[in-house]
């Protein structure tokens, strides 16, 4: 179970990786939502707030890429990590330069996913408690 219960979201056009991602995040104690486009997502982050987002790059009617931006945009401290089976060093680029997390590849192991939440929610209740602590 998780240090702290985060509020995620999956983006991917292929319905087989959404449920495979919201079940992987559930088990792990985290909130899940889904979408299945950019445009779905950009509307989502606009009603709630997730601190992190698994997002596709190639879907219907908007993006990865150019949803990660508008996300970006509306909801900064929102960590988006880039899911591709086309990682071409562009694609990398771009998503780095648009302030992407990190990419990770298509298909993916489900054990790294895991491996990948625990750390990243270790991290980031650690850099809160220190926070509450400098604050105090």
């Amino acid at each position: 179970m998780a240090d702290k219960i985060m509020n995620i979201m999956v983006v991917d056009d292929q319905p087989g990786v959404r449920y495979l991602l919201d079940i992987v995040v559930k088990e792990l104690g985290h909130d899940v939502n889904t979408a299945q486009n950019g445009l779905e997502a950009v509307e989502l982050t606009r009603s709630k707030h997730f601190d992190l987002i698994f997002m596709d790059v190639r879907m219907p009617l908007m993006g990865g890429l150019e949803a990660l931006t508008r996300i970006k945009a509306i909801s900064p401290k929102t960590d988006v990590v880039i899911m591709t089976a086309y990682g071409s060093d562009d694609t990398i680029e771009c998503a780095n330069n648009n302030g992407a997390l990190c990419c990770i590849a298509k298909p993916f192991d489900v054990e790294d996913i895991k491996n990948f939440l625990d750390e990243y929610t270790r991290e980031k209740s650690c850099s809160n408690n220190y926070y509450a602590h400098q604050a105090g």
